[in-house]
């Protein structure tokens, strides 16, 4: 009942990854040509295919290099994505500082996922110390943005009173928002508050 959702670097991360989809008219030459030339989409689009073999060999190196040249131009995508890897380790060693880095600038021009896993870096002291104001700080950006697990995460710090004065009442107000968004663990939480009286 008590757990907090966890790295959306986990569960929607490699979604970000794997799924974001590259266009299958997309040939790897004319990408490689506008991507030299500075084009982020292009660059971010290269980073996939070398992500998921597409058209080319997988290659994470490739494909990290290819995502820092778009994230360096402001791509969110690119910086969420090299967040995850860094922080996943995909072809590296895991650096949570990198990590960290990426997903603030991310998460500074809006991503929800990345304010997200910026909250639970800080919740978890992962490359940061552990500072439950600030890992609610970025929740709220996100759970601003309608995404549930992060609205679940603000309930579980009242339910706790992890960062804030606990409060079983507001716990029970954020579970039942991540319900409304299509999350069962918060419908599941607010049912059990709803019955012990909140």
């Amino acid at each position: 009942m008590k757990k907090l959702a966890k790295i959306v670097i986990l569960a929607l991360s490699l979604t970000s990854i794997t799924n974001l989809a590259v266009a299958k008219d997309i040939d790897y030459k004319t990408t490689v040509q506008q991507a030299r030339k500075g084009d982020n989409v292009a660059q971010f689009n290269l980073a996939l295919m070398y992500i998921k073999g597409q058209g080319v060999e997988q290659n994470y190196e490739q494909a990290r290099q290819w995502y820092e040249k778009s994230a360096k131009q402001g791509n969110i995508k690119a910086q969420f994505n090299l967040g995850v890897m860094y922080y996943q380790g995909v072809g590296m060693p895991k650096d949570f500082k990198n990590a960290l880095y990426w997903f603030e600038q991310s998460a500074n021009e809006g991503s929800p996922q990345a304010q997200f896993n910026l909250g639970t870096m800080y919740y978890d002291g992962q490359g940061v110390e552990q500072n439950y104001p600030q890992a609610l700080k970025w929740y709220i950006k996100s759970a601003e943005q309608n995404f549930a697990l992060a609205q679940i995460n603000i309930g579980s710090m009242y339910y706790k009173g992890l960062g804030v004065r606990q409060n079983k009442t507001t716990a029970k107000e954020w579970y039942g928002i991540a319900c409304d968004n299509g999350l069962q663990d918060g419908c599941n939480r607010y049912l059990y508050l709803n019955e012990e009286g909140y």
